[in-house]
């Protein structure tokens, strides 16, 4: 094996090669999360951060046995990675959504075919349009008081009967690392967003597996939720959270106030 030396000293590269320095990470952590993922977009699939490839063929195999599904919504998109997935469930065009601009181009990039629109996943601009959605790694990206608008969104982009997929990573015991690693980095995203605005949103700790599946039973959805074999992610378990619409009267969820956020 040859050893990379970063070219900046201990500014140089963290993950990879081809991953961001510790600089560059910085500038993304004292940013807003919209400018803060511009700025990292060329180099996020280059870190751990992404959707492990393990836990994206898991949630095809477990989709497609709940299918077919024609139109598909990767809802906070990314790079691609799940836009990738939905090509590959879907029978018919796919889209993603992501308000990070640098991000929709690597996206573009990746699944050309792909329609891409820019919007807030908090208010989603689309009706009864999709019989698939999916979601990895973005809910620590929101506040457990707007998931609600995030739900009922999906919720209300969905055809009736159609399931929405959240892929989610489940911390492990205390006697484990990751449970130490994403206390501490938690920790300092509090301190950081007392004392830094914009503020950067992302947690690893506020979505628990038990409170995502109890804010979408209350959005209108059934939930189930499958283990996914994750190959050699080891401080992780992963699940498939699966929440279908009914396929009944349409559902109306109370009207919720949008909550507001600083920078994002």
């Amino acid at each position: 094996m040859v050893s990379v030396k970063p070219a900046e000293g201990t500014l140089g590269p963290v993950f990879s090669p081809q991953g961001p320095s510790l600089r560059e990470l910085c500038v993304q952590a004292l940013s807003s999360v919209e400018r803060g993922y511009d700025h990292l977009a060329p180099k996020f699939d280059h870190t751990p951060f992404r959707t492990p490839d393990g836990v994206l063929e898991a949630t095809v195999q477990a989709l497609s046995a709940a299918g077919p599904f024609d139109r598909g919504l990767d809802v906070c998109c990314g790079t691609g990675a799940g836009l990738t997935l939905l090509g590959r469930v879907c029978r018919q065009r796919v889209t993603g959504v992501d308000f990070s601009a640098g991000m929709l181009v690597k996206a573009h990039d990746a699944v050309p075919g792909a329609t891409l629109v820019r919007a807030d996943a908090r208010a989603l601009p689309f009706t009864e349009g999709f019989d698939l959605a999916v979601t990895f790694g973005a809910l620590g990206h929101f506040l457990p008081s707007e998931r609600p608008a995030l739900f009922d969104g999906v919720h209300r982009a969905l055809r009736p009967g159609g399931l929405f997929a959240v892929g989610l990573g489940e911390l492990p015991s205390r006697n484990n690392r990751a449970y130490w690693l994403s206390l501490g980095f938690d920790l300092a995203m509090l301190v950081r967003n007392a004392v830094v605005l914009p503020s950067f949103v992302m947690y690893y700790r506020t979505a628990p597996a038990v409170a995502v599946r109890r804010d979408l039973r209350a959005a209108g959805f059934t939930v189930e939720s499958v283990d996914l074999p994750a190959g050699d992610e080891d401080d992780l378990r992963f699940s498939l959270v699966l929440a279908r619409k009914p396929a009944g009267p349409a559902w109306r969820p109370r009207p919720r106030r949008s909550p507001a956020r600083s920078g994002s």
